[in-house]
């Protein structure tokens, strides 16, 4: 009997834990040899799912941030909306309402049933081997590639991410063709904490998935001023984001109790450049700030 692509991925046999923190070389042969299989399997998995998968739509982004993002698509003039939106927070760090709280379950349940499905998915071990985390961009090893979440993952980076970056910061306009992405889950006693650092990024949209009253205990990110060296822990409350440059300094503080879900959603130009200090910053119109680029992407991933 021929297995289908979602029973032969269900069935492979994956990379250990050790061999993925040693980034044996077999890890890579395992993901892109079976790119094709999982991408196939993910497709065979939505079509199973289809009529219990919660729909991922715009309905999942917060009214407010949802009503101001679509009328700048159509008059790019009242952008200001958005920006309004927007509180700073700390030197360069800015935060909104992303997610509608009383949409965040239909997400996480969505990605629950991720979790069970059982395909093999590439943990974000660039930064730690966080066991909850997936890679989320095509780019990307072992990616979620469930058509389903890839429409709308596409729809944050385009729709929202980018312009409202690009709204904050001037500076990554031509920095900002390139994306990138993943989940992480940090669990008490599982995971510890991420020491200070700076992305790989233009800029880096963090977006807290913790639904109502699932509370945590520590796990701040602590911001860093490079100037005054400040430094602020900041918290998230459900749905809500933390949007800065890339080259910000921060650190994620031990997590203590229960468990903090996040998409980290990275922007940053052609091959993985980035703005600097002395880069110039370009005087675009609201209208091509309100597009989406065309240059092709890139085989580029940071991690």
């Amino acid at each position: 009997m021929t297995l289908s692509s979602l029973q032969q991925a269900r069935a492979i046999a994956r990379p250990s834990r050790e061999q993925m923190l040693n980034r044996e070389f077999s890890v890579q042969q395992f993901w892109n040899q079976n790119r094709d299989l999982f991408e196939r399997a993910w497709s065979e998995w939505q079509a199973e799912n289809e009529a219990k998968l919660p729909q991922l739509d715009s309905s999942i982004f917060d009214p407010k941030l949802r009503a101001a993002v679509e009328q700048a698509w159509v008059d790019p003039t009242a952008e200001g909306a958005v920006k309004d939106l927007w509180e700073e927070v700390f030197p360069g760090v800015y935060r909104a309402q992303f997610f509608d709280v009383e949409r965040l379950a239909a997400l996480r349940e969505y990605l629950d049933g991720v979790a069970d499905a059982d395909i093999p998915l590439r943990p974000p071990y660039g930064i730690v081997l966080n066991r909850g985390g997936a890679m989320l961009d095509p780019r990307s090893e072992g990616y979620l590639a469930a058509p389903g979440f890839q429409g709308f993952y596409r729809e944050m980076m385009d729709a929202y991410m980018r312009p409202v970056s690009r709204l904050l910061f001037p500076d990554v306009v031509g920095y900002d063709t390139q994306t990138f992405g993943f989940s992480i889950r940090w669990q008490a006693s599982k995971d510890t904490s991420l020491r200070p650092h700076s992305d790989a990024s233009a800029v880096t949209l963090n977006i807290n998935l913790n639904l109502p009253g699932e509370g945590y205990s520590g796990s701040a990110v602590s911001f860093i001023d490079p100037v005054s060296r400040r430094v602020e822990k900041l918290t998230f409350e459900p749905g809500t984001a933390l949007i800065h440059h890339g080259s910000v300094p921060h650190a994620s503080e031990p997590i203590t109790e229960g468990e903090r879900y996040n998409f980290v959603l990275w922007l940053y130009g052609q091959h993985g450049q980035i703005p600097h200090g002395s880069t110039p910053t370009p005087q675009i119109s609201a209208k091509d700030r309100w597009s989406v680029p065309t240059e092709e992407f890139d085989n580029f991933a940071p991690f």
